[in-house]
C-alpha cells in the first residue's frame, strides 16, 4: 500500500528520473561542426551539460523564483526558502507562512506565484501525465495558465524538466548576451538576430543555449 501511494505521489508532481540527457553527446558533435563558436566552447566545459532535478513542481518553482535576477541571487533565495520544509511538495508550500516566505527573500508576487503553481498541483489541474506526450507548444499553453508562468518559465522547464533538445527561448536575456558576447563583440542583438544565429543550433538549439549561459556564468545554469 506504501509503495502505491508512493508512485501515484510521484506522478501527481510530475517526477522523471533525474539526469543528463541521452542526446548530449551527438548534440555536442553536431553543433562543434556546424558553429566556429560552439566549437571553441564546448571543450571548455568539459563533461558539464544540462540536468534535470526530475521533479516538475520543483523546477517550475526554481524557475518563479529565478525570474528576473541573477543566477547566484537565485541560488541564495532558493537555498533558503527550500530550508522552509522538509521536502518540498505542493502540499508542503500551501502551509507555508506568507511571512516566512517574504523573509527567505521572496518578493509578495513571486509568494503569491509560487502559491497558484502549488494550488495547480494540489488540486490536479495540470495534465502532468500527459506532458511527455505533447508538443512543446502544447505545454507552454497549459503552463502560461498558472500565474507568474510566462513563456520564458515554461521553456525553461521543457528544457530543464522534459529535456526537449530544440527549445530556443528568445526572451532570456542571458542567451541574448551570450550571442551578442560570442558571436556580435559585445555589440547588443534583436531578438531577429538571435533567431538568425541560432538557425545553424538546430536541431539542438537547447544545447547550444545552455553553452551560451555557460559562457556568461561560473555557476551552471539549473531550474
Amino acid at each position: 500500500m506504501a509503495a502505491t501511494k508512493t508512485r501515484a505521489t510521484q506522478r501527481s508532481v510530475g517526477v522523471v528520473p533525474a539526469g543528463t540527457p541521452a542526446y548530449w553527446h551527438d548534440a555536442c558533435e553536431h553543433l562543434a561542426k556546424r558553429d566556429r563558436v560552439l566549437k571553441r566552447l564546448i571543450p571548455r566545459f568539459g563533461d558539464a551539460c544540462l540536468e534535470s532535478r526530475g521533479d516538475a513542481f520543483v523546477t517550475l518553482a526554481r524557475s518563479i523564483v529565478g525570474q528576473q535576477i541573477s543566477v547566484k541571487a537565485a541560488q541564495s533565495v532558493w537555498n533558503k526558502f527550500e530550508a522552509l520544509s522538509r521536502r518540498l511538495t505542493p502540499a508542503a508550500v500551501l502551509k507555508l507562512k506568507v511571512d516566512d516566505m517574504r523573509a527567505a527573500g521572496l518578493s509578495a508576487r513571486k509568494v503569491e506565484y509560487l502559491v497558484d503553481l502549488a494550488l495547480h498541483f494540489d488540486g490536479r489541474l495540470l495534465h502532468v501525465d500527459a506532458w511527455p506526450g505533447m508538443e512543446d507548444e502544447a505545454i507552454i499553453s497549459e503552463l502560461v495558465a498558472v500565474r507568474g508562468i510566462g513563456r520564458w518559465t515554461a521553456e525553461m522547464f521543457l528544457m530543464f524538466h522534459l529535456m526537449r533538445p530544440d527549445v530556443l527561448p528568445l526572451d532570456d536575456v542571458g542567451l541574448l548576451n551570450g550571442i551578442s558576447l560570442n558571436y556580435f563583440s559585445g555589440e547588443p542583438v534583436s531578438r531577429s538576430e538571435a533567431r538568425e544565429v541560432a538557425e545553424a543550433w538546430q536541431p539542438w538549439r537547447s544545447v547550444a543555449t545552455w553553452y551560451m549561459w555557460r559562457s556568461l556564468e561560473a555557476t551552471p545554469v539549473a531550474y
